[in-house]
């Protein structure tokens, strides 16, 4: 049985990029977070540090969904 890869890698460079609607779904979530995350914390004027904090897990959450449904990441020149 065959893994459905949610992520491909870039064609030039090291990273993901969305292949599938479900990987195209998980980076939209992750923007509408980090952006609710920026409007949340600007208006009810908290930390700074908090904000890093929420912004350094959804990110960590979403690099490891690309590791955990993506094509091994490595580099990459082209063709």
């Amino acid at each position: 049985m065959t893994q459905k890869l949610w992520f491909k890698n870039k064609k030039y460079g090291w990273g993901w990029q969305p292949a599938t609607w479900e990987g195209w779904l998980s980076l939209l979530v992750y923007i509408a977070l980090i952006t609710w995350n920026t409007t949340y914390f600007t208006a009810h004027q908290n930390s700074v540090e908090d904000f890093l904090i929420n912004t350094i897990c959804l990110t960590a959450i979403l690099i490891w969904l690309c590791y955990k449904k993506g094509e091994k990441p490595g580099w990459h020149w082209g063709n």
